[in-house]
């Protein structure tokens, strides 16, 4: 395309005048070297010569058309586009003017703008290659950003990922698009991935809101919420009509104060308002998937202070779901386990714990958790007498004597047959719990959950009968007298 006439250069008087030729001529030596430069990708001196080139024609579009080609290969597209915009204002006929200010509106998330631009192209070279396959690239951006709506309205951030990384794969430098998948991220747990994206905006626009709200969203979800809320503050400067930023500065400072306020309580002592105020914080803000995290095991924590330990349990569950990783919720579930003798499930817990950390800590409370869980799947001596496992010698043989009575065969003997073997068999049980409780060496080795049939302890040998009749001072020591039907006293001789 012939140059156009190129404006007179101001002088010094004293300055010879070069002529409107002479510029054009040194303008078109500036572009031929640029081209020579382009053609050998180095990029950075093809945009120096084509500069001077536009220095000397400054009204001459193909100029301005070659440098928005070499901005658009060094990925400066806005500086691209304001050069290809200028060429086909200075040439409305320019083709490749409007071919690639319809590329660097594409490359920036501007499909709208970049189809008019291709249906310019269109209007003034219909057989153009280019641009069909251009308008069906801008077509498909226009259809990711509204499946990408729809996502975001129903929760699927997955979906909006999916659609983001689609869009993004033309639209390149689209900040838009970039921001959304990185809040989306963001609400996916997958911060690092949200924070590398949001940085990388920031590196080159550090003024960004929306980049600064999506930093500070990720560094709210890991707890970190006083960092969290100077990128809020700092977001909101820049755009002080930020209504997520605003949202979550507010939440995050409620979400702060609750949870501090539940740990005051706590540590005063005072747990039915410390279970309040954690149930307080956790309706605060759904999405915040590891403070949640924290609150349900605090409050699971207060809910067995509170002999609450099925719901415990339950918080402990929660904490677990949002945060598969928090030792901490896996140790408290595993305690409440323990104070509810469902052993399996703690040495579960315990066994999942000592995986992720091997201290000697967590492997004692896995060892203890397993001695449990095999003493319960034996007779429960304590539980059978009816004592407590500290319970003291005089306190063994008072239960035993009054079970004893209890379940003794004689007392029964007018019963149905099916009760009397069934009083037969607790009378038994209850001379086994004696005979193991009352010797300090046995008892000493049923505690420690060693098996009493070592060393000779066979529990199947003894005579329940020879252990009452011992208790109660052998033969003709005592007898049963009927005082009506079904009733009985004791005679001791």
């Amino acid at each position: 395309m012939a140059a156009e006439q190129c404006d007179a250069v101001n002088m010094d008087p004293d300055l010879e005048i070069i002529s409107d030729e002479e510029l054009e001529r040194e303008a078109e030596g500036f572009k031929e070297q640029g081209n020579a430069f382009y053609v050998k990708k180095d990029y950075a001196e093809a945009f120096n010569f084509y500069t001077k080139a536009i220095d000397m024609c400054p009204k001459n579009a193909s100029y301005y058309g070659n440098r928005a080609a070499t901005l658009m290969m060094l990925c400066r597209y806005r500086e691209a586009l304001e050069d290809a915009q200028q060429a086909v204002r200075l040439d409305q006929n320019f083709t490749k003017g409007h071919l690639r200010e319809g590329k660097c509106h594409l490359s920036l998330g501007n499909a709208m703008a970049a189809m008019r631009c291709f249906q310019r192209v269109l209007e003034l070279e219909p057989e153009n290659s280019q641009a069909p396959q251009e308008l069906k690239n801008a077509e498909s951006i226009l259809e990711y950003e509204r499946m990408a709506e729809i996502g975001f309205d129903k929760r699927d951030f997955r979906m909006v990922v999916f659609c983001m990384d689609r869009a993004l794969a033309t639209a390149i430098a689209c900040h838009r698009f970039k921001i959304l998948k990185a809040e989306c991220l963001a609400l996916l747990g997958r911060y690092p991935e949200a924070q590398s994206v949001a940085s990388d905006i920031l590196r080159m626009d550090s003024t960004n809101a929306d980049a600064l709200y999506v930093r500070g969203l990720c560094l709210y979800y890991e707890d970190c919420i006083d960092k969290a809320v100077q990128f809020f503050v700092q977001a909101l400067r820049m755009a002080p009509d930020h209504d997520k930023a605003r949202l979550a500065c507010r939440n995050a400072k409620a979400l702060k104060a609750k949870k501090e306020e539940g740990n005051k309580a706590f540590k005063e002592g005072n747990y039915e308002a410390a279970y309040d105020l954690y149930s307080e914080a956790l309706t605060i803000d759904p999405n915040n998937i590891k403070t949640n995290a924290k609150l349900y095991c605090n409050r699971a924590t207060v809910g067995s202070k509170l002999k609450k330990l099925d719901q415990a349990i339950e918080d402990c569950s929660k904490a677990i779901k949002l945060d598969d990783t928090y030792i901490k919720a896996y140790l408290r579930r595993a305690q409440c386990f323990m104070d509810t003798e469902q052993y399996e499930e703690a040495v579960r817990d315990y066994e999942k714990v000592y995986q992720t950390e091997k201290t000697k800590e967590h492997k004692h409370l896995l060892k203890n958790a397993q001695l449990e869980l095999k003493k319960s799947k034996r007779k429960d001596y304590y539980k059978i007498l009816g004592v407590e496992k500290n319970a003291t010698e005089d306190e063994i043989k008072k239960a035993y004597r009054k079970r004893a009575l209890l379940h003794h065969p004689d007392r029964h003997s007018s019963a149905t047959p099916e009760m009397q073997k069934e009083e037969e068999k607790k009378f038994k049980e209850v001379g086994e719990a004696f005979s193991v409780l009352s010797d300090p060496k046995k008892k000493s080795r049923y505690d420690t959950g060693q098996d009493l049939e070592d060393e000779g302890m066979n529990m199947g040998d003894f005579d329940a009968n020879n252990i009452f009749k011992a208790f109660f001072g052998g033969p003709g020591g005592f007898s049963f007298e009927a005082s009506g039907p079904g009733n009985f006293f004791f005679q001791f001789g």
